[in-house]
């Protein structure tokens, strides 16, 4: 819906306001700016303009030296790749500077750059209107939902290892070793995210008054990268331990597997992270006097199941060194903070981000 309504305003605009007869690029470049992932709408609006510029001057300049024909063509095409790449090489950037570049020299002989370069601007303009203001993505909400996307693949990677413990099933066992590799792309794509929320709060200047809350949500999220180390450790040495030991494990992963479930329903809620809070310390509490002999693959397993509940304490938002020692000694009543809020925009009634 914002792709269409931004085109047929470009639309609008180069036809009826600049008073271009064939205004077919606006609405183009609109669309192919705002085709990109929530938080980064905005750079590649920018990336898209420069690579029309690049294109038209590389046109205008072979078509000059060469006076048109597939020789102009060439090198244009050439010359304006090249310059892109060397600006920083992204794909929409190179893609339009040859198409401008080719446009220039095929379209009226070299002579339909200058109305191109309007129509890029003004899609650009809308596309940066709908991406950094009316449509600006809400930073935190963005974070959280990608947060959410991660925790929730931990959970399932969890639950599939605690079947297998039940079931002393190897098969599901590697299962949940794959679920948990898997889990790089979508720790990948929260990385992505993080980057492109601190790039609106830096540049959007609706939300660059209200960062400090996005600070906050990103160190949390910083920690979802240990926490899924955690889980896969956990996932490998509760495969390796002695059948015995396989049954105790088990409910304590189930519980860290319910525990991660909640919070990637509801990653923002207070209640929520006190609650995931609660449950990783009972299984830390439940192993306080776990006997394993040092070094084997039993207390391996335990310490995993340790630094599991430890994680996801500092990821509900406790202190770290708290977090370590109530895993440690299992005596401490934990307080879990305030999450930050989700700023909003005034003129917003609901999130759009």
């Amino acid at each position: 819906m914002q792709g269409t309504a931004a085109a047929t305003a470009a639309w609008v605009i180069a036809k009826h306001v600049i008073d271009h007869h064939e205004p077919f690029f606006a609405p183009i470049a609109a669309v192919i700016a705002l085709n990109a992932r929530l938080g980064e709408r905005g750079l590649n609006a920018l990336r898209l303009l420069l690579g029309v510029v690049l294109g038209i001057v590389a046109g205008e300049l072979a078509t000059l030296a060469l006076g048109g024909g597939y020789g102009a063509l060439a090198l244009a095409t050439f010359a304006a790749m090249g310059v892109a790449q060397a600006a920083g090489g992204a794909r929409i950037t190179i893609a339009q500077a040859a198409a401008g570049a080719i446009l220039t020299v095929a379209v009226a002989d070299g002579h339909a750059g200058p109305d191109r370069l309007v129509d890029a601007m003004i899609g650009a303009g809308v596309a940066l209107v709908f991406s950094q203001l009316l449509f600006a993505p809400e930073t935190v909400a963005l974070l959280r939902r990608a947060e959410a996307s991660a925790l929730a693949e931990m959970a399932d990677g969890l639950e599939l290892t605690a079947r297998s413990l039940e079931r002393d099933d190897d098969e599901l066992g590697e299962r949940a070793l794959s679920r948990l590799r898997h889990l790089r792309d979508r720790l990948a794509e929260l990385g992505r995210t993080r980057e492109a929320s601190d790039r609106v709060a830096h540049r959007s200047a609706v939300w660059r008054s209200q960062r400090k809350p996005l600070v906050q949500e990103n160190e949390n999220a910083g920690h979802l990268d240990l926490l899924g180390g955690s889980c896969l450790m956990l996932a490998r040495a509760a495969a390796a331990a002695d059948p015995p030991e396989r049954d105790k494990l088990a409910p304590r992963v189930r519980e860290l597997a319910g525990a991660l479930d909640e919070l990637a329903r509801e990653p923002g809620d207070r209640p929520t992270r006190q609650r995931a809070a609660d449950r990783s310390l009972d299984v830390a509490r439940g192993l306080v006097n776990a006997d394993a002999e040092p070094g084997s693959l039993n207390d391996a397993a335990i310490l995993s199941v340790r630094m599991v509940a430890a994680d996801v304490m500092v990821f509900a938002g406790v202190d770290a060194g708290q977090a370590k020692a109530a895993v440690r000694e299992g005596t401490a009543e934990l307080e879990v903070p305030d999450p930050p809020s989700a700023p909003r925009l005034p003129f917003k009634s609901r999130r759009l981000g």
